[in-house]
């Protein structure tokens, strides 16, 4: 361990108080000197440099995979999604009131709300209403299923490349929106690039980072193509979400449930024949599920 000149200094005074104790009391009396000196040593020492939290594996889905999955899948799983409205292509949520029972078997979250298409934002005034309606009534349901302030909630962002400028009005009113409830902003995005001829390339979190303050949003980038992804797989070992692509992504889904042929042909671990992602221990294939990677075992902090 190597210390700093003033902690040098002071451990040779301890050592020195040390000598002088017990050259005029008894060494009984003077045993509290070595205690407080390895006491300081344990606190004063530098924390390890460079040090990078280890990945952990969630799961998403937009319909909750029912009560009895919640075991079996914890065995994989660290942390899952939670809906605070009805999915893309569904008309209710059946993640509500599940919180509690997900906290009970130790599942951390990832918290989200469905996003606006491009074609509903027709003006960027109207984008802007919009954006401030979604972040109140996501912040709302936030609150009416427990989730404490300070949760980050991803706004569930299904288009690819570049978004339009009235898109981008609508995601700072959702970002200010949610800023203002308590809560924090996040987005679930792509992050596959898409060409635009003449050389130019661009990814939608790219994209959405170019159009916003810095650090304004936490990332949750989708890029299930082959490579960078290792496919339908499970590792011990998870994937660090800057491996998708995006530098400073907090999450990563890898893994698309059903699978997208012309981004997976050349993943190394297959799908299963129906074309669908399950866990390992899911061997009767009830649940078919997106897998994601995280430095967090609760992403959206939605476990507090």
């Amino acid at each position: 361990m190597t210390t700093s000149p003033a902690l040098s200094s002071l451990l040779r005074e301890l050592c020195a108080l040390r000598v002088l104790c017990v050259k005029f009391f008894s060494s009984v009396s003077c045993v509290a000197v070595p205690i407080l000196l390895a006491l300081f040593i344990a606190t004063a020492a530098p924390a390890p440099q460079g040090s990078v939290p280890r990945p952990y594996l969630g799961f998403d889905r937009n319909i909750y995979p029912a009560d009895a999955a919640l075991p079996v899948l914890r065995k994989t799983f660290a942390f899952t999604s939670y809906w605070l409205s009805a999915p893309p292509g569904e008309k209710t949520n059946t993640w509500k009131g599940k919180r509690e029972l997900l906290l009970s078997h130790g599942y951390g979250f990832l918290v989200l709300y469905r996003g606006r298409d491009s074609r509903e934002l027709k003006t960027e005034t109207n984008a802007k209403a919009k954006g401030t309606q979604d972040a109140r009534a996501a912040s709302v349901a936030a609150k009416k299923e427990g989730f404490a302030l300070g949760t980050i909630i991803f706004l569930d962002i299904e288009e690819g490349g570049r978004l339009s400028a009235a898109y981008h009005v609508y995601l700072r009113a959702w970002s200010e929106g949610l800023k203002h409830a308590g809560f924090l902003p996040g987005v679930y995005c792509s992050g596959i690039p898409v060409n635009e001829g003449h050389g130019v390339t661009i990814t939608t979190a790219d994209d959405i980072r170019s159009n916003s303050s810095t650090n304004d949003f936490t990332f949750w980038i989708y890029n299930d193509a082959c490579p960078p992804s290792p496919g339908c797989a499970f590792p011990r070992d998870p994937p660090a979400p800057s491996a998708s692509g995006i530098s400073g992504a907090s999450i990563w889904q890898f893994a698309q449930s059903p699978r997208r042929k012309e981004f997976t042909a050349h993943c190394p671990a297959k799908y299963a024949p129906d074309g669908n992602c399950y866990a390992p221990g899911d061997t009767a294939h009830k649940w078919f599920l997106d897998v994601n990677s995280s430095t967090s075992p609760d992403p959206s902090g939605g476990a507090n």
